[in-house]
């Protein structure tokens, strides 16, 4: 029969707060017999941890003066992976635990991390932003991603090398404004010397980034968050799509994030608001279309209305089947 190991883990971590405590304290914290709780103790005893019991009227079990556990040996790699998993579960609602559980792991692991590491793991958690509550980014290159986030923390520029989708390399100078998680991916996202615009980076395609001297100042009331999604929403496509659809901006939104969509708001009159959508294939926007189940007119392409004209031919064939 396994031992339960989370219960015998709860001792330890009952017994490391200091002071001697009795069994019945212990059952009643643990929810279990006496019994169990000895089983507990002798479990910790096979590992070796000291634990010491303590005769007389007050008497039970305590740690050994001076025992604290070994230090958490992980990479910055590993910390960051448990730290942002902690950090995005909670956000998204994942975690069976309370709130207050998630935030005491964070804070235990951040307690036994080198101070180095720890510092910088504290500048990304500080800084980033989420897009969505579930989002569950791929850890980037863990010494790019802490460096700009001690950065955009600290308002230091940096000197940036990029490699552009297309495989072109570039160098630059960026004012880091925030770094975002968006469906699986980090960006950064700042002030970009070369175009001497606000541009929007993906960390995975940094090659190389350093510290410059000096500050900056963020634009008041900057959203990095929001300037990500629109960043990605206005990249360039194989097609420009332009619908007219007779809702609100949150029925619109409820299927075309902010990520997909921009919106415009028309004339008042019938509540008619112009989507405009980038993309690069145009078969998926149909169904989706037709899950608004509101009125809409497509100003273009033409290659969708065809699309949407198949569409509505397959769903009256397949509703008189």
């Amino acid at each position: 029969m396994t031992r339960p190991i989370a219960r015998v883990l709860a001792v330890l971590e009952i017994l490391q707060r200091g002071g001697t405590w009795t069994i019945a304290e212990l059952a009643r914290r643990l929810d279990v017999d006496e019994r169990t709780v000895r089983r507990y103790i002798a479990h910790l005893l096979d590992l070796d941890i000291p634990v010491r019991s303590v005769r007389g009227r007050y008497g039970g079990y305590r740690l050994s003066p001076g025992y604290r556990m070994p230090p958490l040996m992980l990479t910055d790699e590993e910390a960051l992976a448990v730290l942002l998993g902690l950090v995005a579960g909670r956000r998204a609602g994942l975690l069976s635990t309370s709130a207050a559980a998630a935030e005491s792991a964070v804070a235990k692991v951040r307690r036994v991390l080198p101070e180095a590491l720890g510092r910088r793991l504290d500048a990304l958690l500080e800084i980033a932003d989420f897009t969505a509550p579930a989002s569950a980014a791929r850890t980037a290159e863990a010494e790019v991603l802490l460096t700009v986030a001690e950065a955009a923390r600290d308002r230091r520029p940096v000197d940036l090398g990029y490699l552009a989708g297309h495989g072109g390399a570039s160098e630059r100078v960026v004012h880091p404004y925030g770094i975002v998680t968006h469906s699986g991916r980090w960006y950064l996202t700042g002030f970009d010397s070369a175009s001497e615009q606000v541009r929007t980076f993906r960390v995975d395609r940094i090659s190389s980034v350093g510290l410059r001297a000096g500050t900056f100042a963020v634009p008041e009331g900057f959203d990095p968050a929001q300037r990500v999604l629109t960043s990605i929403a206005e990249a360039p496509h194989r097609y420009e799509v332009s619908v007219r659809i007779q809702a609100t901006p949150e029925q619109i939104r409820a299927v075309f994030p902010p990520s997909i969509a921009t919106l415009e708001e028309l004339d008042p009159g019938p509540s008619w608001v112009r989507a405009r959508i980038r993309a690069q294939r145009l078969e998926w926007l149909p169904p989706l279309l037709a899950a608004l189940d509101r009125p809409f007119v497509i100003e273009g392409p033409d290659a969708l209305r065809e699309l949407v004209r198949a569409l509505a031919g397959r769903l009256a064939e397949h509703a008189g089947a």
